[in-house]
Parts: structure tokens; C-alpha cells; sequence
């Protein structure tokens, strides 16, 4: 009895088939290596980018001089919103918290209570304004779930491109890799077919980054 063959089969027969017979490429000399955009020169010209490129997506851009800077402007934005449920899981900055005195909850059954949350992040795409988070930080839930999420981050964690952002991952983690990585540009929002945007409908009303400055300056 002749085996009956599902469309999909067919298809991946067909892929397979094309992979094994490519056909030469009519144009020989294209560049598809070299970056299409010009590259910034430097790194206050990546800052600015950065920041213009968020605050464009509604998020909220804060530069921290040093680390004493970026407790201070902490502190005045909590007493401004007077979260009474902060969550924090990461232990580089819970430590960085304990120090200061400022209150965070670290329990994973009070999340119904969640009002804020602050998270490390692992790269900032400054063309596009995004932020790269991996779970080898932070579950998925702390970047979702509170209705505000404040991000720490470096000027040394600047990169032009996401493909210089994935670079930073590889190497830092090496075969270790995390199992999700999440590109977040500005607090989430939708629109529906009259183009009403709705920000908050799937994750954070507020997205907040505080970027601290860790590069030595030259003379």
C-alpha cells in the first residue's frame, strides 16, 4: 500500500530539494556584510540617539552622573509615586537597595499587589530605542506584569545595532545562553482599526531607564 504524503511533508521535501540545488547568484559583488547605516562616532552620540529614539516611544529617559546619582533620582521618583509595592528579584540590585534603605519585595506570591518593578537589562539598541533584557536576569514577569517597570542600566552597555546587542549576550553567557531574550522599546501599547493607541494594553503603563554613567572620561 503506497504511503500517503501530508502537504507538509511535501513542502519540506521541496525546501530540502531547494537547499541541496541553489542556484548561482546573478549578482557577485554585493556587500551583505557591511552596516547600511552610518556609524556614530562615538558614545555620547550613541546617548543621544538612545535617548531620543525612547523618549519618541513615550518612555521615560533618566542619565545618572554615577551610582550615588542614580539613588538619588530613585529615591525622588519613589516619593513622587509612592509605590507601596516595589518588586525586585535581581540580587545585584537588591544589594544596591539594602544599602540605601529603600523598601522592595522579593516574594513571588504578592505579585497581585505588584505596583513597580526594577530590573537590570543586558544591552540598550540605540538606533531603535529598544532595551534587551534576557531571563538570565529576570523572569519574563517583572517586564510584563507591574504597571510600571524601571530598567538599571550602563553607558558601557551602549551598542549602534541589535546585532552588536546579541554579540554582548554570546559573550557573556558562551553556550550558557538565556531561553528568552526580550527587546522592549517604551511602555507597551495598541491600536485597534481606528487607530486609537492604547498604551498599557499588554504590559507596563510607564517604562523608565536610568542610565548611569560607568565610562572613564579623558582628559
Amino acid at each position: 500500500m503506497e504511503q500517503q504524503v501530508t502537504p507538509k511533508e511535501k513542502i519540506l521535501k521541496k525546501v530540502r530539494q531547494a537547499l541541496k540545488n541553489k542556484s548561482k547568484s546573478l549578482y557577485l559583488n554585493i556587500d551583505l556584510d557591511t552596516n547600511v547605516f552610518k556609524q556614530a562616532p562615538d558614545g555620547e552620540k550613541m546617548l543621544e540617539t538612545f535617548a531620543k529614539a525612547f523618549t519618541l516611544q513615550n518612555g521615560e529617559f533618566i542619565f545618572c552622573d554615577n551610582r550615588f546619582d542614580f539613588i538619588d533620582k530613585l529615591l525622588t521618583l519613589l516619593e513622587q509615586k509612592k509605590w507601596k509595592h516595589f518588586f525586585c528579584w535581581e540580587r545585584q540590585l537588591q544589594d544596591m537597595l539594602k544599602d540605601t534603605g529603600i523598601n522592595f519585595t522579593y516574594k513571588k506570591d504578592n505579585l497581585e499587589k505588584i505596583q513597580a518593578s526594577i530590573t537590570g537589562c543586558e544591552a540598550l539598541i540605540s538606533r531603535t530605542g529598544t532595551v534587551l533584557i534576557s531571563s538570565q536576569r529576570n523572569s519574563r514577569t517583572l517586564t510584563i506584569w507591574p504597571p510600571a517597570h524601571l530598567v538599571v542600566a550602563y553607558k558601557s552597555q551602549l551598542v549602534m545595532e541589535l546585532k552588536d546587542g546579541l554579540q554582548l549576550v554570546r559573550n557573556r553567557y558562551g553556550k550558557n545562553s538565556p531561553s528568552m531574550l526580550n527587546f522592549i522599546s517604551g511602555p507597551s501599547r495598541s491600536s485597534n482599526i481606528e487607530n486609537t493607541m492604547t498604551i498599557g494594553a499588554h504590559g507596563p503603563v510607564e517604562f523608565f531607564v536610568f542610565l548611569i554613567d560607568d565610562v572613564m572620561k579623558s582628559d
